[in-house]
């Protein structure tokens, strides 16, 4: 499954007994974890810092710990043989595995507003094959961080706990990171640390964005009468409070987020009041065991690159976690720049390669934070909101209509303006099967890049030096000749007649040196 060479290859350098890393991440989340294992897959050395001593949170386990995987993070994880790691990943929506569950069944939602299964016509994705992904799933965050630290840890990548970064040195060729009364150095260091992200702060990055309208809460109580809450989510004239489970409430208190930017812990008293006031029952908690808050304040740097100082997931945007779209924005973060940073390390960069990272995913951001917005916008607690979410639901309620919000929300659309060419080229790279029923996803285990030829020509093995050259029948080619995939499966070249072997030469020339 990896490559053999993996151990062998690291730069890992010592000096005066303190080791030269090729890249000091910050932070072991998923963002963090995921775009080690894409490091060292390519033959870097990684360190890992984690400022939290255990990896394991009850806010991380069922039902807080629950994140949507959209099918950009399904497809990320299935191209490294991740996928099927996870226990029970719970299917929200692939109409091509069984029968459908229910026309009416709730596959998702865009600011508590459901789209059923029923309305959703994959016909409209016109490369999405029969057979692919799942376009959504379920994982639990505790299990997705185990999958990654298992494969990332089988890759040589060193994970140090309980130490926070303070500080950091960078200079033209180092970066100098400190935690307590040590030092750590690294060619580079990516700022995997959340939304409070010290490599962020320390770096002087701009944050640019919207202060939040509400505080949320998670919270697992125990009530003396559950009788008087409704189950599912409800929208009232005061906020709105979700209850998944009996006890397991998300709230959302629209306050301007103040009652977060104090900081004070949320107590059974406090979560008593708010749940009180939002439902406009009497309500009485006996028991508080867990409680968070969180905010839709909306930011995105300016930047992810100074120098040899990089940002990817929270460090680099955060937004309102409705629908889970932070880790798949993280998630699409690391898949992104991985091979970018690899390839840069090991002098086999292209000119402007790592600089594409800025320039791909910072639109990506762009759009999921107006998106994130937008689902505020039709939950705030006034009539001109629920006139909004009004209009909003009946046009979900309609094939057109769930089939676009699903396609964006799931990153069926998700593409990068990569110039010209095929209109498939910067769109995630559709799962063909081949006549002896082996996918192109499951030919992406060891990161490469991969020319799939489908007419077999035999001057296109001469770039079999630079990526792994595949040539044979596909059960269904939508009409194409060959296909360029980058290492994070978008596709960089496509042909649908004979291969103008002139684009195809300047796509090698771009992305692969």
């Amino acid at each position: 499954m990896y490559r053999n060479f993996v151990f062998q290859s690291f730069h890992m350098k010592a000096t005066q007994n303190h080791t030269i890393y090729d890249v000091i991440i910050s932070g072991a989340g998923p963002v963090g974890l995921f775009l080690a294992c894409e490091l060292a897959l390519a033959g870097c050395s990684v360190l890992i810092l984690e400022k939290a001593s255990d990896p394991h949170s009850p806010l991380k386990k069922l039902p807080f710990g629950v994140r949507g995987l959209s099918s950009l993070s399904v497809e990320s994880l299935y191209r490294r043989g991740l996928f099927n790691e996870l226990e029970v990943p719970k299917r929200l929506f692939n109409p091509h595995l069984g029968a459908v569950e229910g026309p009416r069944r709730q596959v998702g939602h865009f600011g508590g507003i459901p789209f059923r299964e029923g309305n959703i016509d994959v016909s409209q994705w016109k490369y999405r094959l029969p057979g692919s992904t799942e376009a959504s799933a379920m994982s639990e965050m505790d299990e997705l961080e185990t999958v990654l630290t298992r494969r990332a840890e089988a890759l040589g990548v060193r994970i140090k706990r309980g130490f926070a970064i303070a500080d950091f040195h960078s200079s033209s060729e180092v970066v100098t990171v400190f935690s307590s009364d040590q030092s750590f150095t690294g060619q580079w260091l990516v700022g995997c640390d959340g939304s409070r992200s010290v490599v962020r702060k320390a770096g002087g990055f701009e944050f640019a964005g919207t202060e939040p309208e509400f505080t949320g809460y998670s919270a697992m109580v125990d009530i003396v009468d559950p009788s008087m809450l409704k189950p599912g989510r409800n929208l009232t004239s005061r906020g709105m409070y979700l209850q998944s489970q009996p006890g397991y409430f998300a709230i959302q208190d629209f306050d301007g987020g103040a009652f977060h930017n104090t900081g004070k812990p949320v107590t059974l008293e406090h979560i008593q009041e708010v749940l009180r006031r939002i439902s406009d029952t009497d309500v009485t908690l006996s028991a508080l065991h867990i409680a968070t808050t969180w905010t839709d304040r909306s930011r995105q740097a300016t930047a992810y690159r100074k120098g040899r100082v990089l940002l990817a997931g929270d460090a680099a945007h955060i937004h309102a976690p409705l629908g889970g779209q932070g880790l798949n924005l993280g998630l699409g973060d690391a898949m992104n720049l991985g091979w970018k940073l690899a390839e840069t390390i090991q002098g086999r960069a292209p000119e402007g390669l790592l600089d594409s990272y800025y320039s791909e995913r910072y639109p990506v951001g762009v759009q999921v934070l107006d998106w994130s917005r937008a689902q505020v916008a039709i939950m705030r607690p006034d009539p001109h909101a629920r006139a909004l979410n009004a209009v909003m639901r009946d046009l979900m309620d309609t094939k057109d209509g769930a089939t676009y919000i699903a396609g964006r929300l799931w990153g069926i659309y998700t593409h990068y303006d990569l110039g010209g060419g095929h209109p498939l080229v910067g769109y995630s790279v559709p799962n063909f099967e081949f006549r002896d029923g082996g996918r192109v996803g499951d030919l992406m285990h060891d990161g490469r890049g991969i020319l799939l030829d489908f007419g077999e020509h035999a001057s296109m093995k001469t770039y079999a030096d630079r990526v792994r050259y595949i040539s044979g029948e596909v059960v269904d080619s939508l009409g194409l000749n060959a296909v360029l995939v980058r290492p994070d499966g978008i596709v960089a070249w496509a042909s649908d007649g004979e291969p103008g072997f002139e684009g195809l030469g300047k796509a090698m020339d771009r992305w692969f040196r």
